[in-house]
């Protein structure tokens, strides 16, 4: 299978002063999938415009036609599964079936806090893959069954009405976020793709050499989680985020920088590479007539 190309566009665009016309150009750019991060704020920029992740994937399903959309990623920091399945069968239908959901445990920042009571704590990373452990399955099921009910530690059904269900049967794809065993157990067990940003201790100061070695380590410790419960991991999709690894905005510099960088990506087995929409003044500033070609010209190159 060809390596396919898709974008993230952050939601900071008022939707009629750039934020259509970027959906729109994605599409005729040829991306497979053009995704949104699904967060209350977002680091540099939360003293700026920033919009709600399912209104905006609403709209880009109004304003295109053959392009995927879906959130990287979703998590439980503020969402809760019941609400969640019916925005997606929503957003499902509205687009006629073209979502895909990114989903993760979450992390530190405006998420984890927006919401916490004065003097609340947030949740620990063991606290948060808890909760994940429940939702991701709690999910799948509210997703695929008409009517469910559920008791568990964290969320709780009562005759959840989920009907008609989803436009995509059983229901849309999973893209499960993850680096740690407990993660890749649930990509293994629900997923339908893989998601990473490789290994964020390299970030500051490792190499790209190093980066590509432990992004083959996480490669190789979802071939296992996927083996321990009877699945073959070419089932999934495996979907490498950029822009978090220390080749940093590198690879969008050229053509050949960035088919250099794709390749040795899909040496290792991935089926999928996300750039950012170029945004000026931002760690993804980018030139847009080079981002352009490469979205034009390096999906041939690489196939």
């Amino acid at each position: 299978m060809s390596l396919r190309l898709s974008t993230v566009i952050l939601p900071y665009l008022r939707w009629h002063e750039g934020g259509r016309a970027a959906w729109q150009r994605a599409e005729q750019l040829g991306f497979h999938t053009a995704f949104t991060y699904d967060h209350l704020a977002w680091r540099t920029f939360r003293d700026g415009p920033w919009f709600g992740a399912v209104p905006t994937l609403t709209a880009a399903a109004a304003a295109t036609d053959r392009l995927r959309l879906g959130t990287l990623v979703t998590s439980p920091n503020f969402r809760h599964p019941v609400t969640l399945a019916k925005e997606l069968i929503s957003l499902d239908d509205i687009s006629n079936g073209r979502i895909t959901l990114g989903i993760g445990a979450g992390g530190n920042g405006f998420d984890a806090t927006t919401l916490l009571k004065s003097g609340q704590e947030p949740w620990t990373p063991r606290e948060r893959a808890d909760r994940f452990g429940e939702f991701v399955p709690l999910l799948d099921r509210l997703l695929t069954e008409d009517s469910f009910s559920y008791e568990g530690d964290f969320y709780s059904a009562h005759e959840a009405r989920n009907i008609p269900g989803c436009v995509q049967r059983p229901r849309l794809p999973f893209a499960v976020a993850a680096t740690g065993p407990r993660g890749m157990k649930l990509a293994a067990r629900h997923g339908q793709a893989w998601v990473t940003t490789g290994d964020p201790k390299l970030y500051e100061t490792g190499t790209p050499e190093q980066s590509v070695q432990a992004i083959h380590g996480q490669v190789e410790k979802l071939a296992a989680a996927c083996a321990a419960v009877g699945r073959d991991a070419s089932e999934l999709d495996k979907i490498l985020l950029t822009g978090f690894t220390p080749d940093r905005g590198r690879p969008l510099e050229s053509l050949d920088a960035f088919v250099d960088f794709a390749g040795r990506h899909a040496e290792l087995g991935f089926t999928d590479i996300v750039i950012h929409w170029p945004i000026p003044d931002s760690d993804f500033a980018a030139d847009e007539k080079v981002f352009e070609r490469i979205a034009m010209e390096a999906p041939a190159q690489l196939a």
